[in-house]
């Protein structure tokens, strides 16, 4: 009788030289972001100034260690995401390569100077600090809504009801803000926050119990949330403004409001609540008994169902806990950039946050460089329009071709897939293989 030779698992740790190699990349890539930070940073202080005098300049302004403290974080995002997605990276390259090319071809056929025009898009937001300060705090708000689609989306739930949570989620924040008594600032900060998730929390769970409980579609409850929620929003907002105001708005929030860290811009220490939102988001997908659900109903519902895994409770917990997250955008809409309430405060921002998850492949730890690409784009295009005079509807055509792409090169792979789980029965080998994370859900 002959023994049967060793097999080896799929899912077996890589060799010592190969670990060896990735430690090695992975030195190599924070040493390159921090170098290349470094520089970016000496460019956007320095406001302009060239030679060692910009570098001289850049070190002595007050503002050098915090700016460079952000690029650096720029930087190690842009490193998740070549190690989240791998080769998909160089795909999001060509196809930015690609917008941006048939943005051009437009340009030099309605525009006098489209050098000096793609110039404006391309380094406007890197020419001075606040503008610089505006696209960090546009891809803040970009991160967390991103985060928040980018869950349900693990599920295969395609809910857009973050517009509506962003909304409430902001009134319930202001409020606090306005009419709880003076408290300590992390304290009344602390309270804010959570009264924006909890009602987050609540208008998630409606479509969440409709989808699992009735099976109604989850898009079309949460598309008739949202204009609800705004009717809401703006009712309050009538009646809490100042009789003198000419519109609805309300006070200047004077309480609760997120320290500003960057002298000029908007940029707080609401970074510390995205970066947690980032790790945890990951946290719970990829090593939480419920982020395993979550995966597992996305991969196949009927296998999870038939594997003994309560699909309703975790289609209702997908559903709120994505609520939380786009009540956190709306906390820091109100708190740190309006610092007030407006009507529309978050001007679209969630169906934005769709198009950077799917850029980002619905994975938590890629979302923030989606983020920061696709703000740099939101941020560039003013910016355009105002050096270079091209009138705001070009520039809306050229976010919108850039967009068109994006989403089309999304899609593209997340419609595959969709198509070869439908074709092909999930083993349950491959569902082993999802719950780990080998098996990348769209």
């Amino acid at each position: 009788m002959t023994a049967a030779a060793p097999t080896t698992s799929p899912m077996a740790s890589p060799s010592p030289r190969r670990r060896l190699t990735q430690i090695v990349a992975a030195l190599v890539g924070v040493l390159l972001a921090f170098a290349v930070s470094f520089v970016l940073t000496v460019h956007v202080v320095a406001a302009g100034i060239t030679g060692s005098e910009s570098i001289s300049k850049a070190l002595s302004s007050p503002n050098f260690n915090n700016i460079f403290g952000f690029n650096v974080l720029v930087g190690l995002a842009l490193l998740l995401f070549i190690i989240q997605t791998g080769w998909g990276a160089l795909r999001v390259l060509l196809t930015v390569i690609a917008a941006l090319i048939i943005g051009f071809i437009i340009m030099l056929i309605i525009s006098k100077d489209p050098f000096k025009a793609y110039n404006a898009l391309l380094t406007g937001p890197l020419s001075r600090s606040n503008r610089w300060g505006s696209w960090i705090e546009d891809a803040m708000g970009l991160t967390l809504v991103g985060l928040a689609i980018t869950l349900v989306f693990r599920a295969q739930l395609f809910s857009l009801g973050a517009e509506g949570q962003i909304a409430l989620g902001a009134m319930a924040a202001g409020l606090v803000a306005l009419f709880v008594p003076p408290l300590p600032l992390g304290v009344h900060i602390a309270l804010a926050v959570l009264a924006a998730c909890v009602v987050g929390f609540l208008w998630g769970l409606i479509p969440g119990v409709l989808r699992a409980y009735l099976n109604a579609n989850e898009l079309v409850s949460t598309l008739m949330l949202n204009p609800i929620a705004a009717l809401i929003y703006s009712y309050i907002l009538d009646r809490i403004r100042p009789a003198n105001a000419g519109y609805s708005v309300s006070d200047p929030l004077t309480a609760a409001l997120w320290p500003r860290i960057i002298t000029g811009t908007r940029i707080t220490t609401a970074i510390f609540f995205v970066i947690a939102a980032v790790f945890v988001v990951w946290l719970i997908i990829q090593r939480t008994p419920l982020g395993y659900e979550i995966r597992m109903i996305g991969a196949n519902i009927r296998f999870a169902r038939y594997g003994g895994i309560n699909t309703k409770r975790t289609i209702v917990l997908a559903m709120v806990v994505s609520g939380i997250l786009a009540g956190l955008t709306g906390a820091y809409l109100a708190l740190a950039i309006q610092q007030k309430l407006v009507l529309a405060i978050s001007g679209g921002l969630a169906f934005e946050g769709v198009v950077v998850a799917l850029l980002a492949r619905n994975k938590p730890l890629a979302v923030p460089a989606m983020a920061l690409l696709y703000s740099y784009l939101r941020v560039g295009g003013p910016i355009m329009q105002t050096d270079a005079t091209v009138s705001l509807e070009v520039v809306r055509v050229i976010q919108s071709i850039i967009i068109l792409l994006f989403t089309a090169e999304g899609l593209v792979a997340f419609l595959q897939e969709r198509r070869a789980l439908r074709r092909q029965p999930l083993t349950e080998q491959d569902a082993s293989r999802v719950a780990e994370g080998a098996i990348i859900q769209p």
